[in-house]
Protein backbone atom coordinates (compact mmCIF):
# COMPACT_ATOMS: atom_id res chain seq x y z
CA UNK A 1 0.00 0.00 0.00
CA UNK A 2 2.94 2.23 0.68
CA UNK A 3 4.72 1.60 -2.42
CA UNK A 4 0.86 2.57 -4.05
CA UNK A 5 0.57 5.67 -2.33
CA UNK A 6 4.06 6.60 -3.16
CA UNK A 7 3.43 5.53 -7.06
CA UNK A 8 0.17 7.93 -7.20
CA UNK A 9 1.99 10.88 -5.46
CA UNK A 10 4.78 10.65 -7.83
CA UNK A 11 2.05 11.08 -10.65
CA UNK A 12 0.31 13.79 -9.07
CA UNK A 13 3.73 15.60 -8.71
CA UNK A 14 4.60 15.17 -12.02
CA UNK A 15 0.75 16.70 -13.56
CA UNK A 16 1.34 19.54 -11.11
CA UNK A 17 4.68 20.22 -12.51
CA UNK A 18 3.04 19.71 -16.29
CA UNK A 19 0.68 22.27 -15.55
CA UNK A 20 2.74 24.94 -14.16
CA UNK A 21 5.15 24.46 -17.14
CA UNK A 22 1.92 24.92 -19.35
CA UNK A 23 1.36 27.71 -17.37
CA UNK A 24 4.62 29.19 -17.81
CA UNK A 25 5.37 28.54 -21.52
CA UNK A 26 1.86 28.59 -22.97
CA UNK A 27 0.43 26.42 -25.59
CA UNK A 28 2.96 27.40 -28.17
CA UNK A 29 5.52 24.83 -26.35
CA UNK A 30 3.27 22.47 -24.92
CA UNK A 31 -0.36 21.00 -24.42
CA UNK A 32 -1.78 21.28 -20.59
CA UNK A 33 -2.24 17.59 -18.57
CA UNK A 34 -6.49 18.06 -19.78
CA UNK A 35 -6.12 19.34 -23.33
CA UNK A 36 -3.44 16.17 -23.76
CA UNK A 37 -5.94 13.60 -22.57
CA UNK A 38 -8.77 15.12 -24.02
CA UNK A 39 -6.43 15.48 -27.60
CA UNK A 40 -4.97 11.52 -27.11
CA UNK A 41 -9.31 10.48 -26.60
CA UNK A 42 -9.33 12.16 -29.48
CA UNK A 43 -6.91 10.40 -31.36
CA UNK A 44 -7.11 6.78 -30.18
CA UNK A 45 -10.50 7.13 -31.67
CA UNK A 46 -8.75 7.31 -35.21
CA UNK A 47 -8.01 4.54 -37.54
CA UNK A 48 -4.97 6.43 -38.41
CA UNK A 49 -3.91 6.59 -34.73
CA UNK A 50 -3.99 2.42 -34.53
CA UNK A 51 -2.41 1.93 -37.97
CA UNK A 52 0.46 3.79 -36.72
CA UNK A 53 0.42 2.30 -33.75
CA UNK A 54 0.51 -1.23 -35.50
CA UNK A 55 3.18 -0.12 -37.52
CA UNK A 56 5.56 0.39 -34.56
CA UNK A 57 4.38 -2.51 -32.75
CA UNK A 58 5.07 -4.75 -35.63
CA UNK A 59 8.99 -3.31 -35.86
CA UNK A 60 9.47 -2.59 -32.03
CA UNK A 61 8.24 -6.24 -31.62
CA UNK A 62 10.60 -7.86 -33.91
CA UNK A 63 13.64 -5.67 -33.09
CA UNK A 64 13.03 -6.38 -29.48
CA UNK A 65 12.98 -10.00 -30.17
CA UNK A 66 16.22 -10.07 -31.75
CA UNK A 67 17.48 -7.51 -28.65
CA UNK A 68 16.49 -10.13 -25.98
CA UNK A 69 16.95 -13.26 -27.51
CA UNK A 70 20.40 -12.56 -29.56
CA UNK A 71 21.50 -10.41 -26.55
CA UNK A 72 21.34 -13.20 -24.10
CA UNK A 73 22.75 -15.98 -26.65
CA UNK A 74 25.64 -13.89 -27.47
CA UNK A 75 25.97 -13.17 -23.77
CA UNK A 76 25.84 -16.73 -22.39
CA UNK A 77 28.67 -17.44 -25.61
CA UNK A 78 31.19 -14.76 -24.36
CA UNK A 79 30.09 -15.43 -20.99
CA UNK A 80 31.27 -19.07 -21.17
CA UNK A 81 34.81 -18.51 -22.58
CA UNK A 82 36.59 -16.44 -20.58
CA UNK A 83 38.95 -14.92 -22.83
CA UNK A 84 36.31 -14.02 -25.05
CA UNK A 85 34.81 -12.08 -22.62
CA UNK A 86 37.51 -10.21 -21.61
CA UNK A 87 38.63 -9.27 -24.61
CA UNK A 88 35.05 -8.17 -26.31
CA UNK A 89 33.43 -6.57 -23.28
CA UNK A 90 35.48 -2.94 -23.65
CA UNK A 91 34.54 -3.80 -27.52
CA UNK A 92 31.18 -3.75 -26.18
CA UNK A 93 31.49 -1.16 -23.79
CA UNK A 94 32.54 1.59 -26.50
CA UNK A 95 30.01 0.38 -29.10
CA UNK A 96 27.18 1.34 -26.27
CA UNK A 97 28.65 4.68 -25.55
CA UNK A 98 28.73 4.92 -29.23
CA UNK A 99 25.62 7.32 -30.57
CA UNK A 100 23.71 5.23 -32.79
CA UNK A 101 22.01 8.39 -34.71
CA UNK A 102 25.66 8.36 -36.17
CA UNK A 103 25.51 4.92 -37.56
CA UNK A 104 21.90 6.03 -38.98
CA UNK A 105 22.54 6.33 -42.65
CA UNK A 106 24.96 2.87 -42.41
CA UNK A 107 21.90 0.90 -41.70
CA UNK A 108 19.89 2.86 -43.94
CA UNK A 109 22.53 1.86 -47.10
CA UNK A 110 22.38 -1.86 -45.42
CA UNK A 111 18.98 -1.99 -44.81
CA UNK A 112 16.86 0.58 -47.31
CA UNK A 113 13.93 2.34 -46.09
CA UNK A 114 10.57 0.65 -44.26
CA UNK A 115 10.38 -1.78 -42.09
CA UNK A 116 14.01 -3.56 -41.95
CA UNK A 117 15.66 -0.15 -41.31
CA UNK A 118 13.54 0.02 -38.04
CA UNK A 119 14.07 -3.11 -36.86
CA UNK A 120 17.99 -2.76 -37.04
CA UNK A 121 17.87 0.58 -35.68
CA UNK A 122 15.99 -0.66 -32.75
CA UNK A 123 17.85 -3.95 -31.99
CA UNK A 124 21.45 -2.15 -32.23
CA UNK A 125 19.92 -0.32 -29.46
CA UNK A 126 19.09 -2.90 -27.23
CA UNK A 127 21.19 -6.48 -27.75
CA UNK A 128 24.72 -4.73 -26.47
CA UNK A 129 23.05 -3.79 -22.94
CA UNK A 130 21.45 -7.36 -22.94
CA UNK A 131 24.70 -8.98 -23.71
CA UNK A 132 26.97 -7.09 -21.14
CA UNK A 133 24.45 -7.60 -18.61
CA UNK A 134 24.41 -11.45 -19.40
CA UNK A 135 28.16 -12.08 -20.19
CA UNK A 136 29.09 -10.04 -16.68
CA UNK A 137 26.61 -11.99 -14.62
CA UNK A 138 27.93 -15.10 -16.18
CA UNK A 139 31.87 -13.96 -15.49
CA UNK A 140 30.92 -13.76 -11.79
CA UNK A 141 29.08 -17.08 -11.26
CA UNK A 142 30.76 -18.74 -8.05
CA UNK A 143 33.75 -21.19 -9.49
CA UNK A 144 31.62 -24.29 -7.53
CA UNK A 145 29.09 -24.41 -10.16
CA UNK A 146 31.64 -24.75 -12.85
CA UNK A 147 33.13 -27.63 -10.58
CA UNK A 148 29.86 -28.70 -10.19
CA UNK A 149 29.36 -28.88 -14.29
CA UNK A 150 32.41 -30.43 -14.73
CA UNK A 151 32.02 -33.45 -12.22
CA UNK A 152 28.40 -33.39 -13.55
CA UNK A 153 30.46 -34.07 -16.94
CA UNK A 154 27.73 -31.17 -19.09
CA UNK A 155 28.65 -30.25 -22.57
CA UNK A 156 28.63 -26.41 -23.10
CA UNK A 157 24.97 -26.72 -24.15
CA UNK A 158 23.41 -28.13 -20.49
CA UNK A 159 26.33 -25.92 -18.85
CA UNK A 160 24.23 -22.98 -19.93
CA UNK A 161 20.96 -24.18 -19.64
CA UNK A 162 20.69 -25.96 -16.46
CA UNK A 163 23.75 -23.94 -14.58
CA UNK A 164 24.50 -20.64 -16.38
CA UNK A 165 21.11 -18.78 -16.69
CA UNK A 166 19.41 -20.03 -14.17
CA UNK A 167 21.91 -18.47 -11.67
CA UNK A 168 22.16 -15.04 -13.45
CA UNK A 169 18.22 -15.33 -14.26
CA UNK A 170 17.91 -11.80 -12.57
CA UNK A 171 20.63 -9.82 -14.09
CA UNK A 172 19.35 -11.11 -17.39
CA UNK A 173 15.60 -9.86 -16.59
CA UNK A 174 17.42 -6.71 -15.56
CA UNK A 175 18.99 -6.37 -18.68
CA UNK A 176 16.05 -7.40 -20.68
CA UNK A 177 14.12 -4.20 -19.26
CA UNK A 178 17.12 -2.15 -20.15
CA UNK A 179 16.89 -3.49 -23.67
CA UNK A 180 13.28 -2.95 -23.71
CA UNK A 181 13.46 0.75 -23.25
CA UNK A 182 15.96 1.57 -25.27
CA UNK A 183 14.55 -0.87 -28.16
CA UNK A 184 11.90 1.17 -28.59
CA UNK A 185 13.53 4.69 -28.69
CA UNK A 186 15.40 3.10 -31.11
CA UNK A 187 12.64 2.22 -33.40
CA UNK A 188 10.76 5.41 -32.99
CA UNK A 189 14.19 7.21 -33.96
CA UNK A 190 14.29 5.09 -37.08
CA UNK A 191 11.04 6.09 -37.82
CA UNK A 192 11.14 10.18 -37.36
CA UNK A 193 14.09 9.59 -40.05
CA UNK A 194 13.22 7.58 -42.50
CA UNK A 195 9.54 6.56 -42.31
CA UNK A 196 6.32 6.96 -43.64
CA UNK A 197 4.35 5.03 -41.08
CA UNK A 198 4.94 4.96 -37.33
CA UNK A 199 4.32 6.78 -34.21
CA UNK A 200 7.64 8.17 -34.38
CA UNK A 201 6.57 9.70 -38.02
CA UNK A 202 3.23 10.74 -36.57
CA UNK A 203 5.50 13.37 -33.88
CA UNK A 204 7.81 13.88 -36.95
CA UNK A 205 4.81 15.04 -39.20
CA UNK A 206 3.04 16.75 -35.75
CA UNK A 207 6.62 18.91 -35.34
CA UNK A 208 6.53 19.57 -38.99
CA UNK A 209 3.21 21.55 -38.78
CA UNK A 210 3.71 23.05 -35.48
CA UNK A 211 0.95 20.12 -33.91
CA UNK A 212 1.92 20.68 -30.42
CA UNK A 213 -0.91 19.07 -29.05
CA UNK A 214 -0.50 15.77 -31.48
CA UNK A 215 3.02 15.74 -30.31
CA UNK A 216 2.13 15.37 -26.15
CA UNK A 217 -0.84 12.97 -27.43
CA UNK A 218 1.42 10.52 -28.80
CA UNK A 219 4.66 11.13 -26.52
CA UNK A 220 2.03 10.44 -23.33
CA UNK A 221 0.65 7.20 -25.27
CA UNK A 222 4.34 5.71 -25.78
CA UNK A 223 5.20 7.01 -22.00
CA UNK A 224 2.06 5.18 -20.29
CA UNK A 225 3.03 1.96 -22.42
CA UNK A 226 6.21 1.84 -21.66
CA UNK A 227 5.78 2.15 -17.90
CA UNK A 228 3.26 -0.58 -17.49
CA UNK A 229 5.63 -2.66 -20.09
CA UNK A 230 8.11 -1.76 -17.71
CA UNK A 231 6.51 -1.90 -14.58
CA UNK A 232 5.54 -5.96 -15.72
CA UNK A 233 9.50 -6.57 -15.95
CA UNK A 234 10.14 -5.47 -12.46
CA UNK A 235 7.08 -7.35 -11.13
CA UNK A 236 9.01 -10.47 -12.82
CA UNK A 237 12.70 -9.32 -11.83
CA UNK A 238 11.47 -9.04 -8.03
CA UNK A 239 9.53 -12.39 -8.03
CA UNK A 240 12.55 -14.29 -9.09
CA UNK A 241 14.05 -16.16 -6.34
CA UNK A 242 17.88 -15.10 -5.26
Amino acid sequence: MKRLGDSVLLVIGILAAWQVLFWIAGDIALTSPAATAAHLWKLLGTARFWENAAETARAFGLAVTISIVGGIALGVMLGLNRTSGVVSEPILIALYSLPKVTLYPLVLLCFGLGMSAKVAFGAMHGLIPVTIFTMKAIMQIKPVLWRTAHAMRLNVRQTALTIALPAVLPEVVAGARLGFSLTLLGVLIGEMFASQRGLGFMIMSAMGLGDIATIMAVAVFLSVVAIAANAVLLWIDRAIPR
